[in-house]
């Protein structure tokens, strides 16, 4: 199976049109994709209620992918955590996504890791002790530095991921450097695999003086013949992995509701569970 969404659910006005309110965007959402990645708990631990109203919003078939707290994967490098340890921090994660794991709509929590976090032992032993407080929940993995995917490295990190349980998150992005990774077609665990399009836009990939540098690195729109190969790479994919999650990131430009909409025209296959929505008679 592949499951194709949009990383978050606020920004996509051109799925909404302006008669959408932002406390229903949700709800409408549901009625377009089976599975959203929630951004929102990244920048804080998200309180058990607003989990609660995701969940009565959307369809009991509708997934959740969950971003880790930026304070579980060392990005706030020397701002505030209002944690006074990590056991506390785990502890209030798992505590507010629990209602999404009881529900059985929990797609995975990705630990989506900065660019400074590169292939050596320290980070490995990060990795090791991160799985083991995660406990059963399952976790993908994203990387954005390059030295986990040379050729000396790359079948060694698909192997140490594949032993830890880790699901291994595939990327498209910009080859901009260090500070970012190639496609790697790897699976590390049968039963699910993240593949996050971010978009190629290379001059924008990393932190400049403009003000609005975080757009500008998700201003892309995908072509019909980068897609056209996402889908072949994709039905390769699936003969080694069970469910396939795909998630859309390129934002800035109002360009990832309509790229994943033409992604699963190419597959040829619709999300079931989708929750209904009314006719638009110009669509």
């Amino acid at each position: 199976m592949i499951r194709v969404g949009l990383s978050g659910f606020g920004d996509h006005e051109e799925l909404y049109g302006n008669g959408v309110r932002a406390s229903e965007r949700l709800k409408a959402y549901s009625a377009y994709f089976g599975v959203v990645e929630l951004d929102n708990s990244f920048y804080a631990v998200q309180p058990v209620r607003n989990y609660l109203k995701w969940l009565s919003e959307t369809p009991h078939g509708f997934q959740f992918v969950i971003k880790a707290y930026q304070g579980m994967t060392g990005h706030l490098r020397g701002e505030k955590n209002y944690f006074d340890s990590d056991e506390a921090m785990f502890a209030a994660f798992h505590t507010s996504i629990q209602p999404v794991i009881e529900e059985q709509r929990l797609s995975m929590v990705l630990f989506q890791y900065p660019p400074w976090f590169e292939c050596n032992q320290k980070n490995v032993a990060i990795l090791r002790k991160t799985r083991e407080r995660m406990g059963d929940v399952p976790c993908a993995v994203e990387f954005r530095n390059q030295t986990w995917y040379t050729p000396e490295t790359r079948e060694k990190t698909l192997a140490f991921l594949s032993k830890q349980q880790w699901i291994h998150t595939i990327a498209d992005e910009p080859q901009a450097g260090m500070g970012s990774i190639p496609i790697v077609l790897g699976v590390t665990t049968p039963d699910k695999t993240l593949i996050r399009l971010h978009g190629r836009n290379v001059s924008g990939w990393h932190k400049s003086s403009d003000p609005d540098w975080r757009k500008l690195r998700y201003l892309y729109r995908y072509n019909m013949i980068e897609l056209s190969e996402w889908r072949d790479r994709l039905r390769e994919l699936e003969k080694s992995c069970e469910t396939l999650y795909v998630m859309f990131n390129n934002n800035s430009g109002g360009d990832a509701a309509d790229n994943a909409k033409q992604l699963i025209s190419l597959l040829g296959e619709g999300d079931q569970g989708l929750a209904p929505r009314q006719l638009d008679l110009f669509e």
